[in-house]
């Protein structure tokens, strides 16, 4: 038997809900706050990720499904959103266009990792961008939309972590140093960081392993290390996430996974049954525009998976609203029943309600058990009484009754509507 590869999974309609209300939330989030949509190629130019992403960051190394075409092109599906739509920026001439640009998109990505929770070798992600303006306020709006957008779901215990890990001028100064500390602890260190030691030092501080979690936490203090413009872009930050009364914790420790990352970054969380799950992420990358051939221009963007937000919304339990429209199942006894229930049917859909024939071949206790398995909120019943009657059965299933009523199929709409 066929499956889903690994890693991937099947949508089927019961959690179709889901994606239909984060659908409308997405939606609603982003234009309180004025973004448009984009949409990009699934696939793209592999070399966009090596340049964008970093040729030695795990991503790239391990992580991306890249591949020759018929004409020997190397492409990569998709790892993340936002070369891509720097790619776009730059492609359509958008750096000519009124600063800043304000984009969102909803995409799927890949990435060839250990499938884990809430993580997927193919994953859909809600991802922003802000290209083109470096003032910190940007950074505070970016932050409290992906905050005002998990809010809007009913996610439970939300929290905010956010850090700076500086820019080109005083990143190197850091780095340095912390080389040196952990070359005196080379022998603890796990076999993940001792490879990012000399290639991708500050992911050192995002280790999990156990063994390197002491090393860390006596680390140097990045914070410390910001030159002047780095460290009032990152007060000024402060004093605007009290403005718009957004909590946040401090935490020197996170960093994140690409190169092009410069200044602030940040993670949301949210917390059940005492597992935390990192639930969105992002930072400013002012300096990626630049390594993509483009002029300097600044930017900053979050990333939320969809599949996460899903999980989570189903751990704690979150009810997740319902369209309450009518749906109904035409039961029809007879082969006369089933031209005047195919007509009947087909008027209810011209005026907008959705209408099900019930399967032939069934009688009519099955027929209902299948309206119910449809979460169908009314049967009508057509038989051989009704077709001589010129009349209908209408039964509500929510409340159990039934009345028969005259075939009028103005009347039937009306009945609807009012329920």
């Amino acid at each position: 038997m066929f499956k889903s590869p690994r890693g991937t999974s099947d949508i089927l309609p019961d959690d179709q809900i889901y994606w239909r209300i984060l659908n409308q939330y997405i939606e609603t989030t982003s234009f309180e706050f004025g973004y448009g949509r984009i949409d990009t190629p699934i696939i793209e130019d592999a070399k966009l990720f090596i340049r964008g992403i970093g040729e030695l960051t795990d991503i790239v190394e391990k992580e991306t499904y890249t591949f020759k075409d018929r004409g020997e092109n190397l492409l990569t599906l998709r790892p993340e959103g936002t070369a891509p739509i720097c790619r776009a920026y730059l492609q359509h001439g958008m750096h000519n266009l009124p600063q800043p640009i304000r984009l969102y998109y909803l995409l799927p990505n890949f990435r060839y990792e250990r499938p884990q929770f809430g993580r997927y070798r193919q994953h859909h992600q809600f991802g922003v961008e802000n290209i083109g303006d470096s003032d910190p306020s940007i950074d505070c709006e970016i932050i409290e939309y992906a905050w005002r957008f998990l809010e809007k779901t009913g996610l439970l215990k939300l929290s905010l972590e956010i850090n700076s890990i500086g820019d080109k001028q005083c990143r190197p100064k850091y780095i340095t140093t912390l080389k040196e500390y952990y070359n005196s602890h080379s022998e603890d260190l796990c076999e993940d960081c001792s490879r990012r030691l000399n290639n991708n030092t500050l992911r050192l501080l995002d280790c999990k392993n156990l063994k390197c979690q002491t090393i860390i936490s006596t680390a140097p203090n990045n914070l410390e290390y910001l030159c002047n413009e780095c460290e009032n872009h990152w007060n000024l930050l402060l004093l605007y996430l009290k403005d718009v009364k957004l909590p946040y914790k401090v935490n020197r420790r996170l960093v994140r996974g690409f190169d092009y990352y410069t200044r602030t970054v940040f993670e949301i969380t949210t917390k059940s049954n005492s597992q935390v799950t990192a639930i969105s992420g992002g930072g400013r990358y002012d300096g990626l525009i630049e390594e993509l051939g483009g002029p300097k221009t600044p930017g900053i963007g979050f990333g939320i998976g969809i599949e996460r937000v899903i999980l989570e919304l189903k751990n704690q339990n979150i009810p997740i609203p319902k369209n309450e429209i009518n749906k109904v199942l035409i039961a029809n006894i007879g082969l006369e029943s089933r031209h005047v229930s195919i007509s009947i049917s087909s008027f209810l859909r011209k005026n907008g309600i959705s209408s099900v024939l019930g399967p032939s071949s069934k009688n009519l206790r099955r027929q209902l058990q299948y309206a119910s398995s449809l979460n169908a909120t009314h049967v009508i019943i057509i038989g051989d009484e009704e077709i001589k009657k010129n009349t209908l059965i209408i039964k509500d299933l929510s409340s159990g009754k039934q009345n028969e009523m005259p075939n009028d199929s103005n009347k039937l709409i009306q009945i609807l509507n009012n329920n």
